[in-house]
C-alpha cells in the first residue's frame, strides 16, 4: 500500500503498487509494475471494493 485517503470513515480511496510475481517472490522478467488505485466502502463491517483502476508503469 502506498497511500490511502478517506474521504468519509466508511470509505477510501487506496493507491497501491503491484508487481507480479513467482511463488517464492521473484520478479517475472518482461512485466511492468502497476499502480491501481481502489476505491473501498465499508458496508456491515467490510470493507467491499466499489470501484478499480489500474495503469501499467512503463521504465523509460
Amino acid at each position: 500500500m502506498v497511500h490511502v485517503l478517506f474521504i468519509r470513515p466508511d470509505v477510501a480511496a487506496v493507491k497501491v503498487r503491484q508487481r507480479v510475481v513467482t511463488l517464492d517472490r521473484r520478479p517475472i522478467e518482461g512485466l511492468s509494475e502497476g499502480s491501481p488505485l481502489f476505491v473501498m466502502a465499508k458496508e456491515e463491517g467490510r470493507w467491499l471494493l466499489v470501484a478499480c483502476q489500474n495503469t501499467e508503469v512503463i521504465d523509460s
